[in-house]
């Protein structure tokens, strides 16, 4: 899986016609604030996660505004180990994925104790760049992995159909990604790039 986070790079009708690209992957999975939610899903059959919950979008509402699932502690959007443990429960209640985002190995045993379906490893100095964890901290990657029993999956840097597959290789179960996607003047024949590295 793929997992696009748009962050504020997109929005309105860029958004949705970025959406709308994306609605033609099946192994695609947009992220998307979740005051946006309930407007790209209603206009386009992509899966959509929220960026992240909290008390005024919380399970509940994210899950009426048609998304599937959410990003936790992403960089963005930084937690403590306390409300994640709280937020993962909420979105169980709710039947709503997670994706527990951190940056070290060390957070990730902690918050596998807490049973999200996902955790991503992302390290921070890496986000936003040129240069794939995949490719440039893969050791990362497969330590994670070695230490936690939930599914991984790694993000930052990403931007080729190379790191993607080397992302595989070492036993990521997918990516999370961003610039490489909204920023891209092409991004139907970007995302045709990195999800070719998926197989």
């Amino acid at each position: 899986m793929i997992i696009i986070n748009f962050k504020a790079y997109k929005i309105g009708k860029k958004a949705l016609q970025l959406a709308r690209i994306c609605a033609r992957f099946k192994k695609i999975i947009i992220a998307l604030r979740p005051q946006d939610i309930g407007l790209i899903t209603s206009k386009t059959r992509a899966t959509a996660y929220s960026q992240y919950i909290n008390e005024k979008f919380n399970p509940s509402f994210i899950k009426k505004s048609g998304a599937k699932g959410t990003l936790l502690n992403h960089s963005n959007y930084p937690i403590t180990n306390k409300t994640l443990k709280k937020r993962i429960k909420q979105c169980k209640k709710a039947g709503i994925k997670t994706i527990a985002c951190c940056t070290t190995t060390k957070r990730a045993k902690q918050i596998d104790k807490l049973k999200p379906d996902y955790i991503a490893i992302e390290p921070k100095e890496l986000i936003g760049g040129k240069r794939a964890v995949s490719t440039a901290k893969p050791e990362l990657i497969t330590k994670t992995i070695q230490t936690v029993k939930t599914p991984v999956l790694c993000g930052a840097g990403i931007n080729t159909q190379k790191d993607v597959s080397q992302a595989m290789r070492v036993g990521a179960k997918g990516i999370l990604v961003s610039s490489a996607i909204v920023k891209s003047q092409k991004p139907e024949r970007k995302l045709k790039e990195l999800t070719a590295g998926l197989n």
